[in-house]
């Protein structure tokens, strides 16, 4: 996931030859490349250390990751390493399962957004977004075989939204070969929409997230269910302040849009709202929960890392061609 921000200088992070064999996650520099605000471009890569060798008076040091998301080992020089860290193997069934059938999962909440099969990706439309729209909602879902090449593949994509009034974006994994091909066809990352989708259980995140400490606002959370969705919703002065949405598929629940205003973080709101969407999930049935979150989002990441959540794959957005956040893809009629 190409991005730009401030971060450690380069070569502080946790990783040295101890990790060999381990799985790990890395931010390294891409040199010569820009990021969407312009300035040095990052790329985060999730995937086994295979070999990690130090730097020499001859040469400088490199290691080598396996990513998670498959393709040839990448070769990753220390000197562009900007951060690191091992993470745990997945450990699970559920973590073995592939990126394209976990974001499949996603498909159950917008059942009123307009779908045409690609072979196995799934161009997507919501056709009326209520609030704010979801690029996953609005977006191709480009990871796994199209049933023909890539090119003609990324050609279909943008027709089909340009017949639709829309701009195209893709939905792709992080590091994999669509990724690649895109990327080296032109295509450039989106702002702000590099995520990980994260798995745990639903019993054991249910049970971390009951032990927390209830805000106030916890008995005046109100449940709306229909059908397969459930929203949770605190209401003030007659507006939504805080609130929830999740939906389930079978045994999975997928929890999303979590939110509240700025005066109400920080008191355990979310842990109260996710509390009952697992708890409706689990009355349904649904024993794993999954969810994307938002790559820099510090706060969400910690709370879902403390309800046993864990990263099954990363994930970012590629328009063809520079993106406005206002405008979408500048110079697309």
């Amino acid at each position: 996931m190409a991005r730009e921000e401030e971060g450690p200088p380069v070569g502080q992070h946790l990783l040295g030859p101890h990790v060999v064999g381990q799985r790990v996650v890395v931010r390294r520099l891409l040199p010569g490349a820009t990021g969407p605000s312009g300035g040095p471009a990052m790329t985060d890569l999730l995937g086994t250390c295979l070999a990690w060798e130090p730097s020499t008076a001859e040469e400088p040091g490199h290691c080598v990751v396996q990513p998670d998301a498959g393709g040839a080992p990448v070769r990753i020089d220390l000197a562009d390493l900007v951060s690191g860290k091992p993470v745990p193997p997945r450990p699970s069934v559920r973590q073995r399962v592939s990126a394209r059938e976990a974001e499949g999962r996603a498909l159950v909440l917008w059942p009123d957004a307009d779908t045409e099969p690609l072979g196995e990706w799934v161009l997507r439309c919501d056709p009326a977004p209520v609030g704010r729209a979801f690029k996953r909602s609005g977006s191709a879902l480009a990871i796994g075989d199209p049933g023909t090449d890539l090119d003609d593949a990324a050609a279909r994509v943008v027709a089909w939204y340009a017949a639709r009034d829309r701009d195209p974006l893709a939905q792709v994994e992080t590091g994999s070969e669509v990724d690649a091909h895109l990327t080296a066809a032109g295509w450039t990352e989106v702002a702000g929409g590099a995520s990980y989708f994260q798995l745990g259980s639903v019993a054991r995140a249910l049970r971390a997230a009951s032990r927390r400490t209830a805000p106030p606002d916890a008995d005046q959370l109100v449940l709306h269910e229909d059908g397969q969705r459930a929203s949770v919703e605190l209401v003030r002065d007659g507006r939504v302040v805080a609130g929830g949405r999740a939906a389930y598929d079978g045994d999975w629940l997928g929890v999303h849009a979590l939110g509240m205003e700025p005066s109400l973080r920080r008191r355990g709101l979310a842990s109260a709202i996710t509390a009952e969407l697992l708890d409706w999930g689990a009355a349904h049935g649904a024993t794993t929960v999954w969810l994307h979150v938002e790559v820099d989002n510090d706060p969400a990441l910690a709370l879902y890392e403390g309800l046993g959540l864990r990263t099954h794959h990363a994930l970012r957005y590629l328009a063809p061609g520079p993106w406005d956040p206002q405008r979408g893809v500048v110079g697309q009629a």
